[in-house]
């Protein structure tokens, strides 16, 4: 693919990105804007924008370097992340909706009543996100490298800029539309470019033998192990990633809560399709992909390589407009979740405090992505699933259905869940991947339910803890209102 092809696409995808997000300016005015979107995002629009900010680098370049990596074992990956959706389901969108909080830290002080608590969620929420933002800077930065030839830096720093425009403009209202525009792009940049590959090839004739791959990554599910403590990660991790949750604050309703939901979990299923093919096409067609070192770049080089010429370029362009869009609607999305957080808590909760904290929120992931380096996404984040699950989610579901759970044992199962597997994650970065356990390189299995152990047991020899607004909270949480308009 011609270098300017691929720096027009990225042009094109952020000037429509930013255009988006200022037209939501003009409708971003109060605080409950910024944060919430005043709370009138209807079940399609917003199941589109979780679905942009959801499918991240790792979903649209990881799952199929992986695939391309070591086959049907990848494929837990697309399976947790779509099935977490199905936990949220059951478990935590209406009820949080009902909660009538801003953010997790919100979420968390009116439940059990502590300031404290709501003071390390908010330390956790953080350090969750700036771990997530991190890979899809480096996402960027292997896209425009790859694309265009031009310093990788350069594609972090653009993704940080648009990201930093669109959310002090118009900040939640904003980024809903953007969102919401990015996940279709997302879709038809996968979907028309596979799709094509495949009739060209059927249409030729071509035969494929797939050769053995070697993971020169060594981060593919390798054993029974590895994929339960994998799919515990995706599982629980989903429910407490701080951006994804912060979008059930922007429905009218639990029962627009619940309805988003549902909805998501089809837009989830029918995209992953996507990405899945596309790590088949390379197993079969591009094995040298993997031996190389740029199992991560299948879906950006397989279209040029595959179809050739003018069409080639052009279907590549589209795949690099899908690819930045990715990595812009989920740093959008956690760069939104992440100034609720630092602004409540630290800036005073206004719109001029939640514009700062956004800049903030942008620049200090920066500073960590032009730091390091990632030829595994989809494994690293995986192992922010894992961080989160062992934190957030604990908290979440024993806070949401579990009378018992105390202030003191909150934080002891946040703190616990967080030095494990936090501890394992800077291990095996010491370690590298040759060296690691596999206990240790993939460390869901325990961390998890460690967390909620230490959560429980510390509760119960805390009871007289319990807050005497419990018994209020949970009646809210678990009585289901009426839709405020008629669903249509």
């Amino acid at each position: 693919m011609s270098p300017a092809v691929g720096l027009v696409a990225l042009v094109v995808v952020s000037v429509a990105t930013a255009v988006i997000g200022f037209y939501g300016l003009r409708i971003s005015r109060t605080t409950g804007d910024f944060y919430v979107a005043s709370r009138t995002v209807r079940p399609w629009w917003n199941a589109s924008a979780i679905g942009g900010e959801y499918l991240s680098a790792a979903s649209f370049l990881g799952v199929a370097g992986l695939i391309l990596l070591s086959g049907t074992d990848a494929l837990w990956f697309p399976v947790g992340y779509t099935a977490g959706y199905l936990m949220l389901l059951l478990f935590v969108a209406a009820p949080l909706r009902r909660s009538g909080a801003y953010t997790i830290p919100d979420f968390t002080e009116a439940r059990l009543d502590s300031r404290a608590v709501r003071r390390v969620t908010s330390v956790v929420v953080v350090v969750v996100g700036w771990l997530y933002i991190v890979p899809q800077l480096h996402g960027a930065a292997l896209t425009i490298r790859i694309t265009t030839g031009l310093p990788g830096w350069m594609g972090s720093v653009c993704v940080v800029i648009v990201v930093c425009l669109t959310v002090v403009a118009g900040g939640m209202r904003s980024i809903t539309f953007v969102q919401a525009f990015q996940y279709w792009l997302k879709l038809t940049a996968l979907a028309v470019p596979v799709l094509f590959i495949v009739f060209t090839l059927l249409g030729s004739g071509s035969t494929a033998v797939a050769p053995a791959v070697v993971n020169p990554t060594g981060l593919a599910p390798a054993g029974p192990y590895q994929n339960i403590s994998l799919l515990v990660a995706l599982l629980f991790g989903t429910l407490g990633l701080p951006h994804v949750l912060v979008r059930f604050y922007t429905n009218p309703d639990g029962h627009s809560a619940r309805r988003t939901t549902l909805i998501v979990l089809g837009l989830l299923s029918v995209f992953y399709l996507f990405p899945t093919a596309y790590g088949l096409l390379g197993r079969m067609f591009r094995p040298e992909l993997a031996r190389s070192g740029q199992a991560d770049a299948v879906v950006l080089l397989l279209p040029g390589q595959l179809i050739g010429g003018t069409a080639g370029d052009l279907l590549s362009a589209l795949v690099v407009a899908g690819a930045f869009a990715a990595f812009l609607s989920t740093t959008s999305g956690l760069v939104v979740s992440l100034a609720g957080v630092i602004s409540q808590d630290v800036l005073g909760g206004s719109v001029r405090g939640f514009r700062l904290a956004a800049v903030i929120s942008s620049l200090v992931p920066l500073g960590f992505a032009l730091a390091t380096d990632s030829l595994a996404l989809a494994g690293s984040v995986g192992l922010v699933f894992a961080f989160t699950a062992s934190t957030v989610c604990p908290v979440l579901l024993l806070g949401i259905w579990w009378r018992g759970l105390t202030d003191t044992g909150a934080i002891a199962g946040m703190v616990t869940g967080g030095l494990l597997c936090g501890g394992a994650m800077v291990s095996g970065s010491v370690l590298g991947a040759a060296g690691t356990p596999f206990w240790l390189a993939q460390p869901a299995a325990w961390t998890v339910p460690a967390a909620f152990a230490v959560m429980v047991l510390v509760s119960r020899a805390t009871k007289g803890r319990v807050p005497r607004t419990m018994s209020r909270l949970m009646t809210r949480l678990h009585t289901p209102e009426r839709p405020l308009v008629t669903e249509r």
